[in-house]
Formats: C-alpha cells, structure tokens, sequence
C-alpha cells in the first residue's frame, strides 16, 4: 500500500505534497515501528505520541500522523522529505488509517458491541456461542481473552486500540469470521477506540458506581455509555438491545429512537419494566435455572446451567442479541443447554471438599450483592453459611471501598478482607478504607493482608453446606504489587490450600 492510498479516507486538517511512498504498517506505539512504517502521533490521557516523533523516525517510520500543529510544522523543517499529516483528532485517524491498511474488515463483519458495568464478559461469551451453534464463526474481544474464528489470543484490554483492533478483525475475516462480538468498555466510548467500527447491535447490560477515578462522576461514567446508543459520536446501532430492569435503559432507550434504532427489551419480567423477551416461572437451582421464556416472536422451556437471576439476565440479553443478528428461535433454544459458564464467573473449584468453593470476578459493590445474594440461594436448604472473601483494588476508585465492604458483610456470615491488586498503594491503607463498611454491617470478619494466606483462611473457615466466594480476581492470573506483577490465580491457590487441608483430586 502507498501512503496516498493510506490517507484517502483520514479526515485531515493539512498535509504536504502527495507521496507514493510504500507502507508497510501503521503504528501508534514508536517502540512497534519498523521500517515502512507509518507513525500515528497522537494525544493520550496519560502521555503524547507526539513526544516519540523522533524515535519512530529513527526506526524507520516513512510517514507521521500527527494531531499536533507544533509537531507538523517541525516536520516540514526537520525531516522535509517525509509524507506528513495533520489531523484534529489522532485516535479517529488512527481508525482510519487501520481500517485502510488492514482492508476494510468492518465492512464485512456482523458487529454487536456489549456495554455496561457488570455482565459484559457473560453476555458476550454467550452472544459468541448461540452464533457459533447457528454455524457462524466469529471474533470476541473482551476482558478474558480474544478469539478469532476459533483461535485464542491473550486479552491486553477490555477493548483495544483501534489499530489492533482493525488487526484482529482482518485476522478473523482472512479466517472467514462473519461475526464480531465484543465488550466496549467505557474507557473505549471515551477515547474513540471503537471510531469507525459501526455496530449493528448495541447491548447495555446495567450501570452501577465503578471506574470514577477515570470518570470522576456517575453522569460522566452513563453519559460515555450512551455513546453507544445516542449517535453522537459513533453512528447508532440498528437495534438497541436493553436491560428494562435498569433504571438507565429508559433514556438510552429514548437516545437510540431518536438516532433511529430500533429497540428491544429484556429483562426478568417485573410489571414496572415490561420488558419484550422476559423470563416467566423462573426457578433458581442449584444447577442453573429454569423459565419459561416468552418473547414477541415465540414462548419455550428453557433449561440452563447458569446459576442465578444475574446469568437469566445475561442469557435473555443474548438470545435477544443473537435472534436480531438473524439466528432463528428454534435454535437458540436448543442451543441454550449446551451453554457453558465463562472462566471466572461463578467458577466452581472443587477438590471433593463437602462445601462449595466458587471463584468470580465481582468487584463492584453491585457485583458483590448479586454474588452474595445468589450464594444465599445456594445454601437456603441446606442451612450453611455464605462466606465471602474480597479485596479492592489499588490506584482505582476509593469511595466504592466502604460500599463494597458494606456490601460483602451484609451478604455473608464471615467475610475475609485482603488485597485485590494493590498497585502502587500501601495495601494496609486500602484494608483501612474498606473496614468502615464492614464494620457498619455487623458480620463476623477477619482481616488478612496477604491473599493468598486470606484465601487459605476462608477454607479453613468452612463447613459442610457453606459456600465460599473468592472475589475480585475471577480469570486473572496475577496480582499486581508496588514492586510489580507476580503470577497469582485465585483457583489454583484455592485448589492448593483445599488439597493443603485434606481434601482429595480434582472431580
């Protein structure tokens, strides 16, 4: 590709004479750019892409991106042979620029984009396998990890930059991949990451107090959740998929009619909320639920192995999502047993000990209630006890500490307060900043700073009947200290201090 086909479609604000220059990628990190790459220089919110200019030059950079006047006009001086552009806003050509390079792969692709503060990672694993049980193969970007058409790649965010987002999509399409399902986080809205990837669906889960070290307040933390929905700053989905049991849907609901979307509710069928695909005669059980499902389109039985109210609302947004993508209603009910729960929520460990041991990745002070109060589900027959284990993490929002150490204690018999990814905080003054909560609930509790003697603790704890809940951490794999990241795996750890205390092989 050459550097005049690259910047065709990038809204540019200035540039120099055309240039046919050839490309061999596009890069927004300087340390990635390799000769015949072009650099993308742009404002970040914790550095500028304009101070590595040089670096990306040194290593072979053959055109610059810039969102800044100052950089373009030193370019023309310093390095008056090499292909610059000036833009207003660097992420949306960064977006741009990717699209170009890697072959227009939105254009052929199914997009549905799942928002919200709990639930996107159930939701869009779930939305991922009713359309792979319809024969469509798919990508997933999210939390956990990436899939692309079948293929599992590590997770570096929630949702990535553009640039490698565009990279994973053409991966997929090259693999034949019709499908692209992904968590949209609310950093992303935010910063533009998802700019020119247009999503036929839009999927809000919920919104509860989470992220407002970035945010700062709860109206800014929804007001970058509606641009999903709104057509403000991405164009409006097709159809607004949205959760009517949350007090939020009926603006977003009214923000996406007026963008012209269509919109469908799901929730579990109060009388307030009136949703569309609703849940009816809902059991809960020990091994999953079953309800009735009723929808404009059809009513069926439906059996599934996802325990809790939490996981209904996350299978009704899902079979919503997948019958709009064009998946008929016979076979998502028939796929709806084969479901699976996803690693880290609601993970079961089990060494044979005569109580449960369930590892989730809640760490929210909503997350917390609805975990506890499931577990309360679980052990309401047989009179055991719900014991829960949770931290908060460093460097992120302090006043939902108290909230979720209120929360953990008024949901659970004992509750083991540690650390949950301190960062560079001094984890006593974390404990020190969760306690009051905790305190206020009247719940039996223990504080112990090291997780992973924490976690050793909470089994000791147990009897026959309890349940024990491993918070915070769900599918992570580390945790991360001043002095930097050690490999930390809530399962395995509980698996070690349950075989530690006599308990036998894995079932």
């Amino acid at each position: 590709m050459q550097w005049n086909e690259l910047i065709r479609d990038v809204t540019s604000a200035a540039q120099d004479a055309p240039s046919e220059v050839a490309v061999t990628g596009v890069e927004y990190d300087s340390r990635l750019v390799q000769q015949g790459s072009v650099f993308v220089a742009m404002r970040g919110g914790t550095t500028d892409g304009n101070h590595y200019i040089d670096i990306a030059l040194s290593r072979g950079a053959v055109g610059i991106i810039t969102d800044s006047a100052e950089a373009f006009g030193a370019l023309a001086v310093s390095h008056s042979k090499t292909p610059r552009l000036l833009v207003e806003h660097g992420r949306n050509a960064l977006a741009q620029a990717a699209s170009a390079f890697f072959g227009h792969p939105e254009r052929v692709l199914g997009a549905t984009g799942v928002t919200g503060t709990n639930g996107k990672t159930t939701t869009t694993f779930l939305i991922e396998s009713l359309l792979n049980a319809a024969r469509r193969s798919s990508i997933l970007v999210g939390t956990i990890e990436y899939h692309v058409a079948g293929q599992v790649r590590l997770s570096a965010h929630t949702t990535p930059e553009s640039r490698d987002l565009f990279e994973l999509m053409a991966d997929g399409v090259a693999l034949g991949a019709t499908e692209l399902v992904m968590e949209v986080s609310s950093h992303a809205l935010d910063q533009g990451r998802i700019a020119e990837v247009d999503l036929d669906l839009a999927v809000f889960t919920n919104l509860t107090r989470d992220h407002l070290d970035y945010h700062h307040t709860m109206d800014a933390y929804f007001a970058a959740k509606q641009l999903l929905f709104d057509g403000t700053r991405y164009p409006a989905p097709r159809v607004a998929i949205l959760n009517a049991d949350d007090a939020h849907s009926q603006q977003l609901a009214t923000a996406a009619k007026e963008a012209g979307a269509e919109v469908i509710t799901y929730g579990l069928g109060r009388a307030a909320s009136q949703p569309e695909w609703y849940a009816e005669d809902l059991k809960l059980l020990p091994s999953g639920v079953k309800f009735t499902l009723v929808t404009p389109v059809g009513t069926a039985q439906v059996n599934s192995g996802l325990a809790g109210e939490v996981n209904v609302l996350n299978l009704l947004a899902a079979l919503a999502a997948a019958y709009a993508r064009g998946v008929d209603f016979d076979t998502l009910i028939a796929s709806v047993p084969s479901l699976r729960p996803v690693p880290g929520r609601f993970q079961p460990v089990d060494a044979g000990q005569p109580f449960t041991v369930i590892v989730d990745y809640a760490h929210t002070d909503d997350a917390l209630r609805n975990l506890t109060a499931l577990a309360r589900q679980l052990v309401h027959e047989k009179l055991g006890r719900v014991i829960t284990l949770f931290g908060c993490g460093g460097d992120r929002d302090r006043t939902k500490r108290p909230k979720m150490g209120q929360a953990a204690g008024e949901g659970s018999d004992f509750v083991v307060v540690t650390s949950d990814n301190p960062r560079s905080e001094d984890p006593a003054a974390i404990l020190a900043e969760i306690l009051p909560g905790v305190e206020g609930s009247g719940v039996r509790f223990v504080v112990e700073s090291d997780r992973a003697t924490a976690i050793q603790l909470a089994l000791a704890e147990a009897e026959p009947g309890d349940v024990v809940l491993i918070a915070g951490k769900g599918h992570e794999k580390e945790q991360i200290l001043r002095s930097g990241p050690i490999f930390f795996d809530d399962s395995q750890v509980a698996l070690s201090a349950l075989r530690s205390l006599g308990y036998g092989g894995v079932k």
